[in-house]
């Protein structure tokens, strides 16, 4: 049984930039955006230091990589444009992900806005067919929602009921986010056994391909989704975690989450100081 553990990386730098700063921070897996999260301009393959990368990675013992889909993909929107250009975008970011050696995408299924939940269940199972008429090896992975606003994924049964009715859902997968789980309401501080069995009855334990580790800068039910550092206190700049380090600790070494992409999305504390090497290291050490 392997430990995969790493985090968020920039892409700006290319494959290779993002490789070597995973390295630098004892990582042997990561994520990235092929991209910024906020919008759908991407720079040309051919500039992203692919062959490069992959060889650093070879070398330094990384893989089994993790793309994130930027955060304007709404593929629940009742908008005509904003709906294609979802579809459109997420076909080439497959290739994309694909060619940069990614074996998942993460994708926040998207907010019904003025409509209601069971339309934007079917509007994104419905854009998931049309996307996934292209032979892929990689997983489409939906991530787990905090369940604020109209976001839809705040429970398991929103991502079984889009699963269902995707026809090759075999390559659809769940991302499992931990701040965003304890914000909508599920205890994993207390029982994450408990929550993983519920996963299981109700997705699948065989669906659950990638986690996200977080704290939580809220308690649990909040609907907030403000990711908090590692056992973060009062004294905090950015807050109280409400996870806690012991939690993450136990989630990180649980069977369930042997072999995946373990990927870290705290918070940098400021514009030049990040946690992700410190973080890495408590969180791999044993207990």
């Amino acid at each position: 049984m392997a430990l995969k553990l790493g985090s968020h990386v920039s892409i700006a730098k290319g494959l290779l930039g993002a490789a070597k700063e995973a390295a630098s921070y004892g990582s042997n897996t990561f994520m990235i955006y092929t991209g910024a999260p906020q919008n759908t301009r991407r720079a040309p393959l051919e500039n992203m230091k692919i062959e490069e990368g992959k060889a650093f990675m070879k070398e330094h013992g990384i893989d089994d990589i993790v793309v994130h889909a930027p955060y304007i993909v709404n593929l629940a929107s009742y908008k005509p444009h904003i709906y294609e250009l979802g579809i459109s975008f997420l076909t080439n970011e497959i290739q994309r992900a694909q060619a940069l050696g990614a074996n998942y995408i993460v994708l926040h299924p998207g907010a019904y806005t003025d409509r209601d939940v069971d339309y934007g269940l079917q509007r994104i199972a419905h854009a998931l067919n049309q996307i996934l008429q292209q032979e892929s090896d990689l997983f489409i992975c939906l991530e787990t929602m905090a369940g604020k606003g109209t976001e839809i994924g705040r429970n398991f049964e929103e991502l079984a009921s889009i699963i269902e009715k995707v026809e090759k859902n075999d390559k659809i997968g769940v991302c499992f986010d931990t701040c965003h789980t304890h914000d909508s309401g599920y205890d994993i501080v207390h029982d994450f056994d408990g929550v993983m069995e519920e996963f299981d009855r109700v997705i699948g334990l065989d669906r659950l391909k990638v986690f996200h580790l977080n704290g939580s800068l809220n308690p649990r039910g909040a609907r907030k989704d403000r990711h908090a550092n590692i056992d973060a206190d009062e004294t905090n700049p950015r807050g109280k975690d409400y996870i806690g380090f012991e939690t993450l600790h136990k989630i990180v070494h649980h069977p369930v989450a042997q072999n995946k992409p373990l990927i870290l999305e705290t918070p940098w504390l400021d514009a030049t100081t990040n946690l992700y090497k410190e973080e890495i290291a408590m969180l791999r050490e044993p207990r």
